[in-house]
């Protein structure tokens, strides 16, 4: 049995190196000079996700066997920075994007999932807020955080920009924060992906393959990536110290196993708190077997022939 994907181990990030299968496992192929190359194996059935850097190439056998075990694959810029496509694993279950679409399809149920995500932010929000009044309280907490971390820091005026254009004019904490925020991007990818949910139906973001995702992130950054990030203000190389440093800190945190947990009450708050609902759904592969809709009698086994018989 593969390991929960609970249980996975985060995110690894790869540049200049070529990926391939051979008869042990998949693993990476580094030249360190013109007599020598270096290998090194990818634990891919205990891997959410696998972020791909600048100069590296991959075998169709390695792909095959990382989408066989659940592993999400994203191309990714220079230091893990700007996501530039991903390859989806099957998932194995629709239990989880079924209640997503049920949620989605219906404006007063999109709109409930979305004040549950800013509950999850705020503690609490004032009874029939709206969205916009929402947005603006997100706007004023991320400023106040970003005054209390610059000032913690001995920064002076913090502005969060991002221009991949000018990468390497930025400041440190951009930097840093940028590749902390792509990392945590293809974590909660690969949670949502094992959980069968689909990245693209977000509930405050639209329009993008990555809409909710970047929903899910947001519940984490000011604890996760937002201090990263500032304590690295004087980092000589603040993109490798964020991926390090946030994979120290999630071992900590233990955030797999919560994002598993959140999506689950934001989906559906009435069964999260259950526990076989946890154990059946947060594992990479589950023996569900598929079945037949019916709008009458509910799902029906498949396999099974339905012919009336003949008299």
């Amino acid at each position: 049995m593969l390991p929960r994907i609970a249980d996975s181990l985060s995110f690894l990030y790869l540049d200049m190196v070529r990926v391939v299968q051979d008869d042990t496992g998949v693993c990476a192929q580094i030249r360190v000079d013109e007599q020598r190359t270096d290998t090194v194996y990818i634990p891919t059935a205990a891997l959410s996700c696998l972020l791909l850097g600048p100069g590296v190439s991959i075998t169709t056998r390695a792909m095959a066997t990382l989408a066989r075990h659940g592993t999400s694959v994203v191309m990714t810029g220079a230091a893990g920075v700007r996501t530039y496509a991903s390859v989806l694993p099957d998932s194995l279950t629709t239990t989880w994007l079924e209640r997503q679409v049920h949620a989605y399809s219906d404006t007063e149920r999109r709109l409930a999932v979305a004040v549950r995500m800013y509950k999850m932010r705020f503690g609490d929000v004032p009874a029939g807020v709206n969205l916009d009044v929402l947005r603006g309280m997100e706007g004023q907490r991320m400023k106040a955080l970003y005054r209390l971390l610059a000032q913690q820091h001995g920064i002076g005026r913090f502005r969060r920009n991002y221009h991949p254009d000018q990468w390497h004019a930025q400041d440190p904490v951009n930097l840093a924060l940028s590749a902390a925020n792509t990392c945590l991007y293809g974590i909660v990818h690969a949670a949502l992906l094992a959980l069968g949910c689909s990245p693209a139906l977000g509930f405050v973001h639209a329009g993008k393959q990555h809409a909710f995702v970047y929903d899910i992130a947001d519940l984490y950054k000011a604890e996760v990536t937002l201090p990263l990030a500032f304590a690295l203000h004087n980092a000589a190389n603040p993109e490798q110290d964020a991926r390090r440093k946030l994979r120290e800190s999630l071992r900590l945190i233990q955030l797999l196993p919560r994002i598993v947990r959140d999506v689950q009450a934001l989906l559906a708050p009435e069964a999260a708190d259950t526990a076989d609902t946890e154990s059946a759904c947060t594992d990479r592969h589950t023996v569900d077997m598929v079945h037949l809709w019916d709008p009458t009698a509910g799902p029906l086994p498949a396999g099974v022939n339905y012919a009336q018989e003949s008299s």
